[in-house]
């Protein structure tokens, strides 16, 4: 499925493939299997031939984000823990995986939601348990919107800077999600630390 997608994509020009691009990425928010980041380095890659120009392809990818990212919290914030009866579901976020995201969501607050844009593999569940939390709408488009503008254009950019080396970029790509990762978790814990002594004091 993917290897259809990437052939159609370089066949396209214009419009149809600004559509396909935002079809998909809208599709990935939801489940679709997959893989975000790769879709978005493939994409870029285009732009070195002119399938693709940059701006219009920040743009779209933009919007196919958040339209899946709030599609799936909508679903989270409107039916809850009910729809992961639906086997669909269950196999995207399961019960237990959704208790931990909440417990993670209620610690970090809305704020987290910046940090989840560039957390890969359980985008999906922490957007389906920011909704099922009821967190509000706004929150949602202004951290993760926020996030996304930094992502795309370093993304876009990056990929054109490496010029037909692009494939390098994805390893630091990843190796940087894991670094981020580390960042977040050391953060939490200095942060945890220092509440415990302010409360030690007092």
């Amino acid at each position: 499925m993917f290897e259809s997608f990437l052939v159609l994509l370089e066949t396209l020009q214009g419009p149809p493939a600004y559509l396909l691009l935002f079809a998909v990425l809208a599709g990935c928010g939801v489940g679709l299997p997959v893989n975000e980041d790769i879709v978005l380095l493939t994409a870029s890659a285009l732009t070195l031939h002119g399938t693709m120009e940059p701006i219009p392809l920040i743009a779209t990818a933009w919007c196919g984000l958040l339209c899946g990212d709030a599609l799936i919290f909508h679903w989270g914030h409107r039916f809850g823990a009910k729809l992961l009866e639906k086997p669909f579901m269950a196999r995207i976020v399961s019960p237990h995986k959704l208790q931990v995201m909440q417990h993670v969501l209620r610690r970090r607050g809305a704020a987290f939601l910046f940090f989840v844009r560039f957390i890969p593999g359980i985008r999906t569940a922490l957007f389906f348990a920011a909704g099922s939390l009821r967190m509000r709408y706004r929150d949602l488009f202004l951290y993760d919107g926020v996030a996304a503008l930094i992502e795309l254009p370093l993304l876009v950019y990056g990929v054109r800077y490496v010029g037909g080396r692009w494939q390098v970029l994805q390893g630091y790509l990843h190796g940087a999600q894991w670094y981020l990762l580390g960042g977040i978790a050391l953060a939490s814990v200095l942060w945890w630390w220092r509440r415990r002594k302010r409360r030690g004091r007092q």
